[in-house]
Formats: C-alpha cells, sequence, structure tokens
C-alpha cells in the first residue's frame, strides 16, 4: 500500500534503515508503535520478516486478539510466543526494575525463537518520546542489541501516528497501552488473581467505550485514571457512573474511586520521583 505523499520522506527513510537487514523479528503488541514498524518492514523485507507475539498473563487477551488481527491485515508471518515472566520471583516481586526483568524474559524468548526461524535480528517499537519516562526496559533492551528502527529515524509518538495513518493501519489513533503489571503499586507482590482483577475492570472500562482509561490498584480500591475530555464527562452521568461502579465491584474490587488528575502515563512511578517538599 502507498503511503500519503506528504509522509512519504519520514517513512521512506524508516524503511531505508530496515531493507539492509538480511531478515527481522518485530516484537509485536498490536500497539500503534509495533504495527507501524511491522508495516515498514513488510513494505521493504517482504517475506523475511516475522512478528512475534508475547503471550502471557500480564497482556490482555484483547490485546492479543489486536495483535493477531493486525498482524493478518498486514499480511505479516505472525507466531504468538509464550512467556514465563509469572514464573519468575523476580518479577512478581514488582520491584521498580519489574519492567527490566520483564524485558530480559521477553526478549530472550523471542530471541531464541528468531533464531530457531533463521531470523538474523530484532526489533521493537519504542519510539521518541518513550525517553522521557521511567522505562527501565529500555536498558534491557539496549544490553540484549535489540534494534529501535523508529528511535533511528527519529520519530516521535506523533510522527508514528501520522505515518500509521497514511499507511492506512486502523489503530493509528488507538490509545496507548501497557502491560497489565503496570496497574500494581511497586513492591506489591504480582498474582494471577489481581492481574485477572484489573483486566476484567479495565474490559467494563471499555465495554462503556470509555476508551484510553486505567484500573490502577490499591488494595480493594481501584483507582480509575481516564483521559481528559469526553470520557471524564461521561462518566459523572448517573447511568455510565452506576454501570461502572457496579461492573468494577464485580471484577472484584471494593471501592471504585476516580482519579480528577485523569489518566497520566506512568503515573505508579509517582513514588520514585523526587519530591519538591522534603
Amino acid at each position: 500500500m502507498k503511503i500519503r505523499p506528504e509522509s512519504s520522506d519520514q517513512y521512506d527513510q524508516l524503511k531505508k534503515i530496515l531493507e539492509p537487514l538480511p531478515s527481522l523479528a518485530v516484537a509485536f503488541s498490536g500497539g500503534v508503535d509495533s504495527s507501524l514498524l511491522l508495516a515498514a518492514a513488510v513494505d521493504a523485507l517482504g517475506g523475511r520478516v516475522v512478528a512475534l507475539t508475547a503471550d502471557s498473563p500480564v497482556h490482555p487477551a484483547r490485546e492479543i486478539r489486536t495483535a493477531i488481527a493486525t498482524g493478518s491485515l498486514l499480511n505479516a508471518r505472525h507466531v504468538l510466543v509464550r512467556t514465563d515472566e509469572m514464573d519468575q520471583s523476580a518479577f512478581r516481586a514488582n520491584t521498580p526494575d519489574r519492567c527490566y526483568i520483564c524485558k530480559k524474559i521477553i526478549f530472550k524468548r523471542l530471541m531464541a525463537v528468531a533464531a530457531d526461524l533463521g531470523i538474523a535480528h530484532l526489533a521493537h517499537g519504542v519510539n521518541r518520546d518513550d525517553f522521557n519516562d521511567y522505562r527501565p526496559g529500555l536498558r534491557a533492551a539496549a544490553e540484549m542489541q535489540v534494534m529501535a528502527p523508529l528511535v533511528d529515524a527519529g520519530l516521535s509518538k506523533a510522527d508514528i501516528r501520522r505515518l500509521a495513518k497514511a499507511r492506512g493501519l486502523p489503530n493509528w489513533n488507538r490509545p496507548a497501552m501497557a502491560c497489565l503489571a503496570s496497574r500494581i503499586p511497586y513492591d506489591t507482590a504480582l498474582s494471577h488473581s489481581l492481574l485477572a482483577r484489573v483486566e476484567a475492570a479495565e474490559r467494563v472500562l471499555e465495554d462503556l467505550g470509555l476508551r484510553g482509561g486505567r484500573v490502577r490498584c490499591h488494595g480493594d480500591v481501584a483507582r480509575i485514571e481516564l483521559p481528559a475530555g469526553e470520557a471524564m464527562a461521561r462518566v459523572l452521568s448517573a447511568e455510565c457512573r452506576s454501570q461502572l461502579v457496579q461492573g468494577v465491584k464485580t471484577a472484584g474490587f471494593t471501592y471504585v474511586a476516580l482519579d480528577l488528575e485523569g489518566y497520566r502515563q506512568g503515573s505508579m512511578n509517582a513514588p520514585l520521583e523526587p519530591r519538591d517538599d522534603v
């Protein structure tokens, strides 16, 4: 598929970065970043590309289904790879280095699968803006020499959404997602039941059309973050609020709280940030 002329220069630059590679595996979540990377890789390398999607309890089932559908749309070879983060005590401990531990586990597994398939390189969909947040997983990627073509092309999140739209990707404006473990405060041990509770509660938000929201788990309290604007306004209506409260309680929470600050990327990192009043 041809990309719109106004976006062709950046997209061509991305393809030029990929074209010299003999083969490539893309760590593919189905989000807009890895989708654009996979699209460019397919356009640049054709059948020498495989999409690898980590499949584990820390990834919502809906996200896996989205990844499958998007990979099929791009006519990409796609392999679901079962990963074992929750089998690792260091990951379950949920320390501030959790993302580093997780990415080391996932990338090691994806690299092994790629090697078995005769694929020379692994790339992930990190973008330029990701370096503005606390993301220890980026350190794992650098240590393991996982390629970052979107960064090499100088692409921001806004660039990626614009290019994805021009490329005709249906998820170009899809809200960013992160693994379910990111909803749990650091040093709170992770369990399958805890992750399932969060996933069920966030499914309620999505079913109510409250896109881009998060359910942060604080014991029996579900702290709901919603993007400013329509979603925040809608939840204040009596009908929507009633359905939300009932659904989240059914998911396993005792109390349902609305965070008046709204959705903030990486809000669970707040305890790690220095305070001005001390």
